[in-house]
């Protein structure tokens, strides 16, 4: 398996851990599926902690210092790593796709984060804890909007979002605010900045109706699926569950509208928003 290229070690914690690991490894003449044998885990996952991909969780780095002769380097490390700006459930996945060069997303019931205004993330965030102070909802808003800044880059990641037309007719934080958020979504498609097909009501059944997913493809490790739920997600990396999904997903593409389809829909529903709140 090749290995991950060099990686900045002041850029932030997670990347010096990473290359802490592999110096430490290949100290130990190790290569990343022979160490992942050690931990019962996959060579492909100690590649992602290499690259930082995936963050260090403390069983593993209590298992890396035992098996590597690193003394209590990686378990004492690993809790600087730990610290998310993002809830829990979603930390790891939301580090893993500032890193990623390709995001394809399937939302079916909001506007992809990454699209999202801070308006419509703030009515989100708001339904989700109905009775957190403002400032906590303020700081839930912050971390997703930066999150978008990933799409400033004018080519990389490749974002190409499925989003169900449920979450496009769901009038989240009023009218005015979806007219806003749908004109954001036209303008970053009409920059050719990401893909975005609508799931039409009447494609009806189809192959992700059990819920979201969202695959995402690195320069230096594997490929991982997130799954979400409420106040729950995960990754997975197993590559037959990666090759499932990513099927998954092509056959939802092929439903939705296309492109062009797609962001007429948004355009005239947009104006039917505001038309709507401006009569």
């Amino acid at each position: 398996m090749a290995g991950p290229k060099d990686l900045d070690p002041s850029s932030s914690p997670r990347a010096l851990l990473g290359a802490e690991l592999r110096h430490a490894r290949e100290k130990a003449d190790l290569s990343q599926e022979e160490l992942g044998q050690r931990l019962f885990v996959s060579g492909s996952f100690i590649g992602q902690l290499e690259a930082g991909t995936r963050r260090m969780q403390p069983e593993y780095a209590r298992m890396l210092d035992e098996v590597l002769g690193t003394e209590d380097f990686f378990a004492r490390n690993c809790r600087a790593v730990a610290k998310s700006k993002y809830p829990e459930h979603f930390a790891e996945a939301a580090e893993a796709e500032a890193t990623a060069t390709e995001i394809r997303q399937y939302s079916t019931m909001l506007i992809p984060g990454l699209l999202q205004t801070p308006a419509y993330a703030r009515a989100v965030c708001r339904a989700y804890q109905p009775t957190a102070p403002d400032e906590t909802i303020e700081e839930l808003v912050s971390a997703r909007i930066d999150r978008a800044r990933v799409l400033d880059d004018p080519t990389e990641p490749l974002l190409w979002a499925v989003v169900d037309e449920a979450a496009l007719r769901r009038t989240t934080g009023g009218r005015e605010v979806m007219t806003e958020a749908l004109r954001h979504v036209v303008g970053l498609i009409r920059r050719h900045r990401v893909i975005v097909q609508v799931l039409p009501f009447e494609a009806g059944a189809h192959p992700a109706m059990q819920g979201p997913i969202k695959l995402m493809d690195f320069e230096d490790a594997p490929p991982l699926v997130y799954f979400e739920g409420v106040g729950t997600g995960r990754l997975e990396d197993d590559p037959a569950t990666v090759r499932h999904h990513r099927l998954t997903y092509e056959l939802l593409s092929a439903c939705a509208l296309s492109p062009e389809k797609s962001l007429a829909l948004i355009e005239e529903m947009a104006q039917d928003y505001a038309h709507e709140e401006h009569p």
